[in-house]
């Protein structure tokens, strides 16, 4: 990797720029966030990977680089800026250049179908398209039945035929781009939704959206001595939450292309990282590492977990064997309400994803739209000054992520689940709204039926989903990963034991065991493919009976 030796860009940027006084602004800006950070903090590092890293005069210097030759390419102002690949330094310097350039930074999900990336590349609106070799070449099969647009190509890493890798492609070193000053309602980024059929929507954020989320989170917990692990995909909002914060602050990002637990408890101890996020999968896998007790781990501040549900017992586990404190971030890519759960200092809610966090509103409602009591489980819905300015292209769907106060017309966000509040105040989690079992006419929240499934000392992990019932209109179907030692013999005990604690309109009608639940790039579990599985498995029943 190149050095750039050049003094850290400034471009317009006021000599006398307090960083740190600026995360207590109503607003601000990235750009000049990293600009400062970059004179102020020079030699110290700021990004990492497994190849290398940068100083954050080196940093600056070249996103100021990739910002300009961006805006010689003709990047208008709001444009996005297509990102494809593992997370590395470079993908992290794209990322940033294009909001500096005054674009918006449209990272692509790797993990999505040919098809599906060539209609997200397409609805971005981009003129270039950041990739490395490694998805290149995973695309090329597909490539004449699902082509992606004609963009303009740069490569992450090496040069590849016509296009020229980001090195060779960037400005020379020591230019500056063009000046840009964020406006509060200015596009950010688009980050695309996991959905696993269809075409991902695209969620935009604004500047004042990122500011407000991120400027806190830097000013409460972070600052230049921060040093932060991150183990999930920069095209994830979920790496965003300490990704974007840690360089707000000035400090120190260290990125891991793809998670694995040998080399991210190395990484851990020997950089000695203060701050990270890991999604509930993750920590069950280090967890489960024979060799985690003999990794020190002692400079960790503060862990946080997001995107996925954290059972209670895998939450008291963590705050158990691993050190410093732990945040459980509840919320949306689309905004909404955000809630966390201070775990270390709740130990008896961590079956909740503790309360909505200051500025933030939640609201419990039934089928009716009126709000319901303390206790009463219903549909979420939140609201707060974190919203997303829409998704890309879609304002139907758009409008139909919203629920209107027939009061005061005051905005509100569907969070696509179903909850209650207790008696303190904290949000206890009780299903999808998508995944609600409606049998005879009752509702079943999964959670109930897999908390009682889980229960059992042979089981490991539990996912229920509903299939049609011609008796009952749907019916209760349960998956199963089960202990070592444990045999699918054991499944009928299993069920009979789990319904025993259960009300018989709750009762689970089939079980079955995997070897491994489905789970999405980020951890989530995948219950499209569980009532797949399901439907298939009860049709081979009914063909045998």
């Amino acid at each position: 990797m190149s050095q750039d030796t050049a003094p850290a860009a400034t471009s317009g940027l006021d000599p006398a720029y307090d960083p740190f006084a600026a995360l207590e602004q109503d607003f601000g800006s990235l750009p000049a966030q990293i600009q400062a950070w970059g004179r102020i903090r020079g030699d110290e590092p700021a990004l990492r990977d497994e190849r290398g890293e940068l100083n954050w005069r080196e940093t600056a210097a070249r996103i100021e680089r990739i910002a300009a030759q961006l805006q010689a390419d003709g990047l208008a102002h709001g444009q996005s800026v297509a990102i494809l690949g593992t997370s590395t330094i470079n993908y992290a310097l794209v990322f940033l250049a294009a909001i500096r350039a005054g674009g918006v930074a449209a990272p692509l999900t790797t993990s999505a179908s040919p098809a599906q990336l060539a209609a997200m590349a397409a609805d971005s609106g981009a003129i270039h398209l950041f990739i490395d070799r490694a998805k290149t070449a995973e695309l090329a099969p597909f490539a004449a039945e699902h082509p992606m647009p004609a963009l303009k190509r740069v490569m992450l890493d090496a040069p590849e035929g016509d296009a020229p890798s980001l090195d060779q492609w960037m400005a020379p070193e020591g230019t500056v781009a063009a000046p840009f000053f964020p406006r509060p309602d200015d596009p950010f980024n688009i980050i695309y939704s996991s959905g696993t059929t269809g075409t991902p929507k695209g969620i935009v954020h604004s500047h004042i959206m990122r500011w407000r989320q991120m400027a806190y989170r830097a000013a409460l917990a972070y600052g230049p001595e921060a040093r932060t692990l991150t183990s999930t995909p920069l095209y994830s909002n979920t790496t965003m939450v300490v990704f974007l914060p840690t360089l707000f602050a000035g400090g120190v990002v260290s990125i891991m292309g793809k998670f694995d637990v040998q080399r991210w408890l190395e990484r851990a101890q020997a950089e000695r990282i203060s701050h990270t996020m890991l999604v509930p999968v993750q920590y069950r896998r280090l967890m489960n590492e024979p060799a985690f007790d003999s990794f020190d781990l002692s400079a960790l501040k503060m862990k946080y977990c997001t995107s996925a549900p954290f059972p209670a017992d895998l939450k008291a586990e963590v705050l158990r064997r691993m050190p410093g404190g732990l945040n459980e971030i509840y919320g949306m890519t689309e905004g909404g309400v955000t809630c966390m759960l201070v775990a270390h200092e709740n130990p008896d809610k961590l079956h909740t994803v503790g309360k909505p966090v200051p500025g933030h509103f939640l609201r419990v409602i039934g089928e009716d739209g009126n709000e319901l009591a303390p206790g009463e489980a219903g549909e979420l819905i939140g609201r707060s000054p974190a919203m997303m300015l829409g998704y890309k292209n879609q304002p139907e769907k758009t409008r139909e992520g919203y629920w209107i106060d027939p009061v005061d017309a005051s905005v509100w966000q569907r969070m696509g689940d179903i909850g209650r509040v207790d008696a303190d105040g904290f949000v206890e989690l009780v299903g999808r709204t998508k995944d609600v079992i409606i049998s005879g006419g009752f509702n079943i929240f999964p959670i109930d039926l897999e908390d009682a499934l889980a229960a059992d000392s042979r089981v490991v992990e539990a996912g229920v989903v509903g299939i049609p019932s011609e008796q009952w209109g749907e019916t209760p179907v349960g998956f199963v990963t089960l202990a070592q030692g444990v045999g699918e013999d054991a499944l009928e005990d299993i069920r009979a034991k789990a319904n025993a604690t259960l009300g018989k309109t709750q009762r689970v009608s089939a079980l079955h065991a995997i070897d491994e639940m489905p789970r999405s790039h980020i951890g989530k579990l995948l219950k499209t493919e569980l009532r797949e599985l399901a439907a298939r498995l009860d049709q081979k029943a009914r063909a045998s009976a």
